[in-house]
Order: C-alpha cells, then sequence, then structure tokens
C-alpha cells in the first residue's frame, strides 16, 4: 500500500506545494540527454514532475505509480495527454528508467527490491539503461529528522495555509520509518507514515549484479553531494533475463 501522502487525495494534491523547487530534476534531463534516451519509463513517478518535464522535451512517457490520488494530480496538470499513466509496470520495452526521490528506499524487503529489479530488467532493451537515486546510510539523514521537528507551513493553491511536522518514529537499521502530520486551516488533522531502507554501497551492487545489470557509473546526486547516490546502471546489450 503507497504511503498516504501519495494515495490519499487529501494530502497527495499537498505534495508538490511542499516538495517546492524540483531543481533536482535537472540532473535527470541531463542523464536522458547524455544517454539519447526516447522511451523512458518513470518508476514511482508520482504527481508526473519528472515525466511531464520528460515529454515536453519531446521523449516518449510512461509514468508509473500504484497511488492513484497521485496519478489523478499528474492527469490534471497542462500536458498530461503527453504522457501515458499506469498502476503497474506495462509489459512493454523502454530505452530508459528512472527512479528519483526516494522511490528505491520504499522497497523495504529484500524480495520486494530484487522483483524489482529483474521486472526492470525485462522491461529494458539491451543497452537499456537503469538510472535511480538513494540516500546513503553513512551521513545518518535520520539525525538531522530527529532535530528538525519544527512546522513547515505552505499556502496550498485552492485549500489555505497548511502545517506540516514530520516525527522521527523509529529507527532499526537499515530501516528508518517516520510519520509526517498535516494541519489544515478548518482544523483538520491528517497523518501519514513512512519507512525507508537504506541500503550501502556494497548491497546495492549486489543486487543489481544478481538482477543482470552492469554498473555503468555511481555519481554524486549534484545538489546533495556527499548525501546521495546516483546509479546508473545498463542492461547487457548481448544478454538473457537472469531468472
Amino acid at each position: 500500500m503507497p504511503d498516504a501522502i501519495f494515495a490519499d487525495p487529501r494530502l497527495a494534491v499537498l505534495y508538490d506545494t511542499f516538495d517546492g523547487d524540483r531543481g533536482d530534476l535537472d540532473a535527470y534531463q541531463e542523464i536522458v540527454a547524455e544517454l539519447g534516451a526516447h522511451r523512458i519509463l518513470d518508476v514511482g513517478c508520482g504527481t508526473g514532475c519528472l515525466a511531464l518535464r520528460l515529454a515536453a522535451a519531446g521523449h516518449t512517457v510512461t509514468g508509473v505509480d500504484p497511488a492513484h490520488a497521485s496519478l489523478d494530480v499528474a492527469r490534471g496538470k497542462p500536458g498530461a495527454d503527453r504522457v501515458t499513466w499506469l498502476p503497474a509496470l506495462p509489459d512493454q520495452r523502454f530505452d530508459l528508467a528512472v527512479m528519483t526521490g526516494n522511490v528505491a528506499q520504499v522497497f523495504v524487503t529484500d524480495d520486494g527490491w530484487h522483483t524489482l529489479l529483474s521486472d526492470l530488467y525485462d522491461r529494458l532493451d539491451p543497452g537499456g539503461h537503469l538510472v535511480f537515486e538513494t540516500r546513503r546510510p553513512e551521513y545518518r539523514v535520520w539525525d538531522e529528522w530527529a532535530r528538525d521537528t519544527a512546522p513547515v507551513v505552505r499556502q496550498v493553491p485552492g485549500v489555505g495555509a497548511v502545517h506540516r511536522r514530520r516525527r522521527l518514529t523509529e529507527v532499526r537499521l537499515p530501516l528508518v520509518s517516520f510519520r509526517y502530520t498535516y494541519t489544515f486551516p478548518n482544523g483538520d488533522v491528517l497523518s501519514s507514515d513512512s519507512t525507508l531502507r537504506f541500503r550501502d554501497r556494497t548491497e546495492l551492487g549486489d543486487a543489481l549484479t544478481a538482477a543482470g545489470f552492469e554498473i555503468a557509473d555511481v555519481r554524486q546526486a549534484p545538489d546533495r553531494p556527499a548525501r546521495e547516490r546516483v546509479f546508473l546502471c545498463r542492461r547487457p546489450v548481448h544478454s538473457l533475463s537472469p531468472r
């Protein structure tokens, strides 16, 4: 089940306002150009920020997310008709699959993560790429989350001033859990609980290799250097499914 922030229609409409300027997506557009990709699968597309940018640049884009409320927000944006929006992976091939934000970390079980990687491998053309980012566990960002408990207030179009608080609820490495609480202008309070898995470089490399990928490069996220890794992985040109 997707977290409430993505799946509850009352919260999904808040996501873009609180997520702020998506300058981090510039790096993904540059990678798309670097790889020469045309048919792109945006896994965990959420409200469609990257998918819409890539479609506007002339790429053929499919955005996939199990959270229907987030897809509804994406479908309501200008240019949404240029993107194919789906709740599950389609049975077709792509040049490139991307996972931005925390998407790679929401797969908290080994089985779920390995199944995802195998499924994405099967949906890439030989020579196609998987690109994703993930937080570095050695940075211990959860320590910052524990200290940063002040409310964030945003003016949400059509809603008004919404207060958000984040509270760290459990650290049981490699799993870290937290809760967002949103207070609306009319006094309603809604919460969303999330758990992320923090995988180290070795664990990620082993899982990618087991799925059949070659790791072409591992980079620092330009907007969060030393905090996150960006993996560029390739399905070998002469390859079969490892399963």
